[in-house]
């Protein structure tokens, strides 16, 4: 394979490594064979200067013709970026993954301070942990989010640090904050908050429990990443409050949006190709979602 330099969100230019490639399809259920072909296709398509984004763009099509269900997963940063414009449904979807660890949740609350309100965007609380959640949503999925958010968040929680919230019925006070956001982060603002003991999520950090981590283990396929239903349908979904793919498996929901049978049956076919465990962890039924 001849060498050739791709160009970088930032602007930086790396030589082309075709292993990392490989090694990010294998990850993602990519097989062997389609990995190689997918490869051998990027580089006989590509020339010096290529962005990433473009090579993102070839590596998708090949595998929506081979392996869709695992297209599908190598959208899935592009996909929650199709939440915009604005931050309400990454804030739910925020909420989603704390319920799949056990916690319960509300959302978009208005909190008094010490010194001014907050509206916090997820609380999550469980019998010891009462968890207030800033979710950082950006469009442009290949921007970091940098010291200056580090900076704002952890001063809103300094801020709530004492505050007594009425949850369940009683009084209790935040034991945890944490910043959730679908870019990366710039290395500063991961220094800081390391220094800080800042609790931060985003797609590359923390290593081994970073978003990207997250969504593969509790199977949070977004709506979004769906290929069977088109932009107005899914921009429905979201004016709703429905974020996940799981949530589409429940019929009656989606014959009371006026879905024809062959719909439903091929949305609830790819949802299944999508996620082996969904069936038995969609909560059906769950009608009330469309209402």
């Amino acid at each position: 394979m001849p060498d050739f330099y791709v160009t970088k969100y930032n602007g930086d230019k790396e030589l082309f490594d075709p292993r990392k490639l490989k090694t990010n399809l294998l990850k993602i259920g990519t097989s062997p064979d389609i990995a190689d072909l997918v490869i051998g296709e990027v580089a006989k398509s590509v020339k010096d200067g290529i962005t990433t984004r473009e090579i993102y763009g070839l590596a998708y099509s090949l595998l929506k013709k081979h392996q869709r269900p695992v297209a599908i997963r190598y959208s899935l940063k592009k996909a929650i970026a199709d939440f915009g414009p604005t931050g309400f449904p990454f804030e739910k979807f925020v909420a989603e993954m704390f319920k799949a660890q056990g916690y319960t949740v509300d959302t978009d609350r208005i909190i008094k301070g010490k010194c001014a309100e907050h509206e916090v965007d997820v609380i999550a609380w469980n019998d010891e942990k009462l968890i207030l959640v800033e979710a950082k949503f950006h469009t442009d999925y290949g921007m970091k989010s940098d010291l200056k958010v580090a900076l704002y968040i952890k001063a809103r929680f300094d801020d709530l640090a004492d505050t007594k919230i009425i949850i369940g019925g009683k009084e209790r006070v935040m034991t945890d904050g944490w910043l959730v956001t679908n870019t990366k982060f710039s290395q500063t603002a991961i220094q800081y908050g390391e220094c800080q003991r800042l609790n931060m999520v985003g797609w590359n950090y923390p290593y081994g429990n970073n978003l990207h981590n997250m969504i593969e283990k509790a199977e949070l396929i977004p709506l979004t990443a769906l290929t069977v239903i088109n932009s107005a349908e899914k921009k429905m979904f979201l004016s709703r409050g429905i974020v996940l793919s799981k949530n589409l498996l429940d019929e009656t929901l989606l014959r009371n949006l006026g879905f024809a049978d062959t719909k439903i049956k091929n949305i609830k076919r790819e949802v299944d190709d999508l996620c082996m465990h969904c069936r038995r962890s969609s909560d059906l039924p769950r009608s009330d979602l469309g209402k």
